[in-house]
């Protein structure tokens, strides 16, 4: 009986497969794998660690609308118009809303709910100097995703780019 050495196995199972399958299959199966393998992070194991209140959510508030932990103000990046002279989500006298705006979602609470906020720059004014400065990065977007971003001044189309505070407008549930 013949000792079976390591290349004449490999040479053995490598003739078997090339028997077996054509590289027109082979290249199917690989052309498979590549298009779904970006799928995998989308699939319900990636998204459990949403479950987990980050640290924003665990300390919000929805008392003080004057405060950077207020709950609307999870992903917000500005001064607040709410101590500007106008509100949460109204703009002061004098200035006028930016016609597009980013979102965030937040939670609110009170009732533990995911609310989707939409933060709209108001513009035209200088920049309203107070102390309700608020840089609010929970789950922040890349600049590349510029509807989830909120380092851009979203003063597009108006007579000015003159930033001058951020509302935070409650659209309504997140589903």
């Amino acid at each position: 009986m013949a000792r079976l050495t390591l290349d004449g196995l490999g040479e053995r199972l490598t003739r078997r497969l090339a028997g077996r399958l054509s590289r027109r299959s082979a290249l199917a199966r690989l052309g498979a794998t590549v298009v779904a393998a970006p799928l995998l992070p989308v699939l319900p194991v990636a998204r459990a660690e949403a479950a987990v209140p980050d640290s924003f959510t665990r300390n919000a508030q929805s008392k003080d609308a004057t405060k950077c932990d207020y709950w609307r103000y999870c992903a917000i990046d500005g001064l607040l118009c709410s101590c500007c002279g106008g509100g949460v989500h109204t703009c002061p006298p004098g200035t006028q809303a930016s016609p597009t705006s980013w979102v965030g979602t937040c939670v609110n609470p009170d009732d533990g709910k995911s609310y989707l906020i939409a933060y709209r720059d108001c513009c035209g004014a200088t920049p309203c100097h107070t102390k309700c400065q608020c840089d609010g990065t929970q789950r922040e977007t890349p600049l590349y995703r510029p509807q989830g971003d909120n380092d851009v001044i979203w003063c597009f189309g108006l007579t000015t780019m003159a930033y001058h505070c951020s509302t935070a407008a409650l659209v309504g549930l997140a589903e």
